[in-house]
């Protein structure tokens, strides 16, 4: 059976069953501070399991897109050397809030795997919590009795509290639950070792397939268990390891969910991948087998963050994005001998194979195979900046041992994989010290993780029942009760409170929007609101401290001249989306915002810089949409395949409900749940301050309105009228400036020959002060030159002979700079380097530097050690 078969089998039997089917969330999550990505299939319905929201149905069904790459679920090391982990995959998942239980959950997964699957049964186990005594929590005889009406009791595992109790996190939702196993070994191997034994062991043919988790309890702060008021079913059976189980393969990869994309890497390469029925390998096989199992898994990753939103970056989830491509990457250089881009190429396979169920891949396609391409294409760079800094580590290093700080430093600040560090060092006859590795990146985590250290309090329930209601669309304040408190103690913000209150007019961060500020008042006391975020469905309203009594009556107001600005921001972002469209094209769409009361940051796709004609034109659209005064056309509550058939826009990788809220503005139409003005004519003016490239295939303009840029005009004629008084007030002010430019152009030149014509003198000079030590040429002499005639200078000198060791200091405006030059036959015979040389003398004027073996620079601070720096040269060369 094909995947897509095995997929459609399932939504349609769960459909049958009287679940509503729904489509998988984006990949990236965005309202949910615990967690980067969605890493299971859940996730997007924690605010229900919560209590926050109510489903659309009490009973779904669904293919969810998950990746497990950082936190608590973290499989990137395990990718690659198994034939069943990996970083993004699909979770087929059957949920009930409130509706049925385990008796029709159990029942129905077996009706599905035997017999409209056809599985075979003696090859199937299951297991059920066997109990806790320390939490108070009994062994799930009802599940045990389920199971021995289709199970023989000898195919009934017991299972522990880390293998059959499932949780939310730390804290919320949790329970136990029942996970049915495979055993797709061979008859023979079946027949010499139970199948029961294997369970749990990470065997790769005996392997868990679905897990039924019954969420009966909520994990408290404090660790104790409490029961939900109403018992949920949310299962999760893994969509690869099901087709394996299918196609009657014994690895993930010999299914037709990755062998097109194999079969690409192969044509491509040239280099087989063997299945994993082939036994008795080569070493140099396995590790080429190893190495397209990377890739094709983690192109899928990749491709998939990026078509929901997600580009690789330095920072969050796009560095983990960013970390997951450099390692497939890495393994294509090093095991492949892929020296070019070529990853970027299996997305048109992907694609094909993917889009009909998920058609983000296929509409964002030409997106994710430029940004793919860019990045490769970067990163090969970094891998030869890498080798040629590893050879500089070698060079210096003393002994076979290379410190394992020195290793994390190429891995830190390079991006250089450690894993490629200690192969070049093994080819090269080194060893790397591991451990010293190992310390240095603990270290670092320890940082990270003490900076962000948060411990989070239950909630403190006031009001009973989800009764909040926003109003801010319509009101800037509003009376309002508070209904949950909770106290949360971080490293980086000390303790502070979010409150939830009954009514409010504070909009959350979304959707690019900053959240609310403003103040709670009482009738004795007034509470700064500092922020304002959405979490799982609830408001939350930060606070640094809390009201006297919590129990009273409130007034709930928004800071009104912030919410004013932040909203024209808004408003002018969607009309320059539309202008963007009208002017570059349609290819043109938004892929991150940022909207304040101080700016607007706006990240769109298109492959070219946006010219100064472009730029004018933008400009020009949106001010000509705001002297119109159009008036704000504003839509709630109206059905998602209606807005968008009326021309709503609708963002990739944003979730959106069955029901929407549609913008407009003129032609400008946007799904948007942020807050906007009534009227355009409100903007004043709009006003672009720059634009440039944040990723590849990606632009960034950041542009002003209202009052900002009253304040950027007001200082453009104060930096003219000082240029006019610098140039004594001429009449024509450009043509001015233009002849001060020439004439300083005229005047460079000249200093540059006269720099030019002193060095020719001085190497005449300083030519006879060269001594010979240990039969090297030697001279550390300070010199009156600028640092390029230095340079000049020193290759000039070292050009005397093939012996040559030249420090060379200069002291320009106070600033000390030292040069070294060492003749490359010294480099190779005598294992001198000037870049440790530099890095060495350069402590003594307070700074440092670095460079080439033959040639490095170090400035600094301290222009009294030049002396003392030149002093010490010598002793390289004693």
């Amino acid at each position: 059976m094909k995947s897509q078969d095995v997929r459609k089998q399932f939504l349609d039997f769960f459909e049958s069953k009287g679940h509503l089917i729904v489509p998988s969330a984006p990949i990236v999550l965005k309202d949910d501070p615990t967690l980067m990505f969605n890493n299971s299939g859940m996730a997007q319905f924690k605010e229900y399991f919560l209590g926050n929201a109510t489903p659309k149905s009490n009973r779904i069904a669904d293919t969810q897109k998950c990746l497990r790459v950082s936190g608590k679920h973290n499989d990137l090391e395990d990718v690659g050397f198994d034939t069943y982990h990996h970083t993004m995959f699909e979770m087929l998942g059957n949920w009930s809030f409130g509706d049925y239980f385990k008796e029709e959950a159990l029942p129905w997964a077996w009706e599905f795997l035997t017999e409209v699957l056809k599985l075979d049964k003696d090859r199937l186990y299951v297991s059920v919590f066997e109990g806790n005594e320390a939490e108070n929590v009994p062994f799930d005889q009802e599940a045990f009795d389920i199971w021995k009406q289709f199970v023989p009791e000898d195919r009934i595992i017991l299972g522990n509290k880390k293998d059959n109790f499932w949780e939310m996190g730390d804290q919320g939702p949790c329970g136990p639950c029942s996970e049915i196993h495979i055993d797709l070994r061979t008859d023979e191997e079946r027949a010499a070792v139970s199948g029961r034994s294997l369970v749990n062991a990470d065997h790769p043919q005996v392997v868990e397939i679905w897990n039924n988790v019954f969420m009966e309890f909520n994990r408290k702060a404090d660790g104790s268990l409490e029961k939900l008021p109403a018992q949920h079913v949310d299962t999760g059976m893994g969509f690869e390891r099901l087709c394996m189980a299918m196609q009657n393969t014994t690895s993930n990869y010999d299914t037709d969910v990755f062998t097109p994309l194999i079969e690409k890497v192969e044509e491509i390469t040239g280099l087989k991948y063997t299945s994993n029925e082939v036994k008795d390998i080569s070493e140099e096989q396995n590790k080429t087998n190893i190495a397209i199992r990377v890739i094709v898994d983690h192109v899928r990753a990749v491709a998939f963050a990026i078509a929901d939103g997600q580009l690789p970056s330095n920072t969050g989830a796009g560095y983990v994005i960013r970390r997951i491509l450099r390692r497939a990457i890495r393994y294509g250089f090093t095991f492949l001998n892929t020296k070019e881009p070529f990853i970027f190429k299996l997305v048109a396979v992907l694609a094909d194979q993917m889009g009909e169920f998920f058609p983000e891949i296929k509409k964002q396609q030409g997106l994710v195979t430029n940004v793919i391409r860019e990045e490769e294409t970067s990163f090969l760079r970094t891998l030869d900046q890498g080798l040629q800094l590893l050879d500089n580590v070698i060079a210096t290093n003393q002994g076979k041992e290379v410190p394992g700080a020195k290793a994390f430093e190429l891995y830190d600040t390079f991006g250089f994989p450690i894993d490629l560090t200690a192969l070049i060092l093994r080819e090269r006859g080194f060893s790397l010290d591991e451990a010293g590795f190992d310390k240095a990146m603990q270290e670092q985590k320890s940082r990270s993780r003490a900076a962000s250290e948060v411990s989070t309090d239950d909630w403190k329930i006031l009001v009973e029942g989800n009764t909040e209601t926003f109003v801010g669309y319509d009101q800037t304040e509003s009376d309002a009760k508070i209904t949950r408190i909770r106290k949360v103690d971080s490293k980086k913000d000390g303790v502070m409170y979010q409150i939830v209150l009954d009514t409010t007019p504070f909009y959350p961060e979304g959707g690019g929007q900053v959240g609310d500020k403003g103040v709670l008042v009482s009738a004795n006391e007034t509470i700064q609101i500092i922020d304002t975020k959405k979490e799982n469905n609830l408001i939350l309203h930060f606070t640094k401290k809390l009201p006297e009594n919590v129990n009273g009556g409130f007034v709930a107001k928004v800071d009104s001249k912030l919410r004013s600005d932040t909203t024209k921001n808004h408003s002018a972002t969607h009309l320059m989306h539309q202008a963007l469209r009208s002017i570059l094209g349609t290819h043109v769409e938004q892929k991150g915002s940022l909207v304040s009361p101080n700016h607007l940051r706006f990240d769109f796709s298109h492959f070219a810089k946006v010219t100064d004609e472009e730029l004018q034109q933008v400009e020009d659209f949106v001010n000509a949409r705001i002297q119109e005064q159009l008036p704000l056309i504003e839509r709630r509550d109206i059905p998602f395949a209606q807005a968008v058939e009326e021309g709503a826009m609708a963002l990739f990788g944003e979730k959106y409900g069955d029901h929407v809220r549609a913008i407009k503005f003129g032609e400008s139409m946007e799904l948007c749940g942020g807050i906007h003005v009534k009227n355009t004519g409100e903007i004043w003016y709009f006003k672009i301050v720059s634009e440039g490239a944040v990723a590849a295939g990606i632009r960034r303009i950041e542009a002003i309105t209202g009052d900002p840029v009253k304040v950027f005009f007001a200082s453009q004629e104060s930096a003219l009228n000082e240029i006019k008084l610098a140039l004594k007030n001429p009449q024509d002010v450009i043509k001015a400036v233009v002849s001060v430019q020439e004439e300083n152009a005229k005047l460079k030149k000249q200093v540059e020959q006269l720099i030019k014509d002193k060095a020719k003198g001085l190497k005449t000079e300083l030519a006879q002060q060269i001594q010979e030590i240990n039969g090297i040429q030697f001279l550390a002499v300070q010199v009156d030159l600028n640092p390029e005639g230095a340079k000049d200078l020193a290759y000039d000198l070292g050009s005397l002979g093939t012996n040559m060791f030249l420090v060379l200091a200069t002291a320009e405006e106070g600033k000390p700079m030292l040069s070294c030059y060492i003749s490359k036959e010294l480099v190779a015979d005598k294992k001198l380097n000037a870049g440790q040389v530099v890095r060495e003398l350069g402590k003594y004027i307070q700074g440092g530097g670095g460079g080439q073996p033959f040639f490095a620079t170090a400035g600094g601070k301290n222009a009294d050690g030049i002396q003392e720096a030149l002093n010490k040269a010598v002793d390289f060369v004693k």
